[in-house]
């Protein structure tokens, strides 16, 4: 970024050279990042989805199915929270890439582990990250992962699955939500499965209230235990605290755009994905 401010003053002043050989020097700059950024990582975009990886028929669940799994998933989210629960963070990247050898080896579409440890960064501008609401981000050019500093205990292992999924090739946002929620949620850690659980929670609330309806999606919360309830409260609360409403929405559009440019069709909503995602794998799999 420096470089692209300063080499037009450099080339006019130093050099002597005219303002159209400074922004075609500009130009030629940019365009060989754009390579870059493509043969390092950008390409996964292009790949097949995870039903063609994975060989997993496309499924579309009725209303009854989606409430089967509603019900199932609170019982299993309910069963896993723990007020004493310890959020170990220095064990999570050895828990998490243990679980992407598994289903590499299950044939899930998703590439094995090419690091036995990999620890994740910290985001250098944290508060600016919490302003704008991104907990994580792949850095595509040296193929590296960085997690926001703020992020909570009980959110940390399936964020850190989350980016590790893209780390491993994985584009879409909601089939690394599915990675991080299958990875997380079979692990032998109660808090890990925990978090993989409770990351999908929000998913899962508009899926019901959506579909299934309010009397549905009432009943469904009042299913929840009222320490889950809580917590989500208490997280929601938390974020909002530190959110920036304007550089919020302009992150959420410019990403969206982002999105929708490298064959992500449903742009950030892709996120929401992973509900369709979990009910197609568990069709499949309990044939």
């Amino acid at each position: 970024i420096i470089g692209i401010a300063a080499f037009p003053f450099y080339a006019i002043r130093r050099k002597n050279k005219t303002v159209g050989y400074a922004i075609a020097g500009v130009g030629e700059y940019l365009l060989w990042v754009y390579v870059w950024f493509y043969l390092a990582w950008g390409l996964n975009y292009a790949q097949s989805d995870f039903y063609h990886r994975s060989h997993t028929p496309r499924y579309e669940a009725n209303n009854d199915q989606l409430r089967h799994f509603a019900w199932r998933y609170a019982d299993s989210l309910n069963a896993t929270y723990s007020k004493t629960a310890i959020y170990d963070t220095l064990r999570v990247p050895s828990l998490v890439v243990a679980g992407y050898k598994r289903l590499a080896q299950q044939n899930m579409g998703v590439h094995a582990p090419f690091h036995v440890h990999t620890q994740a960064k910290t985001m250098l501008f944290t508060p600016l990250s919490s302003k704008v609401g991104v907990t994580g981000s792949m850095g595509p050019f040296f193929c590296e992962f960085t997690l926001n500093g703020d992020i909570r205990p009980h959110d940390y292992p399936a964020i850190y699955a989350h980016e590790y999924a893209h780390l491993l090739g994985i584009a879409n946002e909601g089939e690394a939500n599915f990675y991080s929620y299958i990875v997380c949620t079979a692990s032998s850690d109660k808090a890990v499965k925990f978090s993989g659980y409770y990351h999908i929670f929000f998913h899962i609330l508009r899926n019901v209230f959506d579909i299934l309806g309010e009397k549905e999606g009432e009943k469904f919360l009042k299913y929840i235990r009222p320490e889950i309830i809580q917590l989500a409260k208490s997280d929601r609360n938390y974020w909002l605290s530190k959110r920036c409403k304007v550089l919020d929405a302009a992150q959420d559009f410019i990403f969206d755009l982002y999105l929708r440019g490298n064959h992500v069709a449903e742009g950030r909503k892709s996120y929401s994905g992973v509900v369709g995602l979990i009910l197609a794998w568990e069709s499949h799999h309990a044939k």
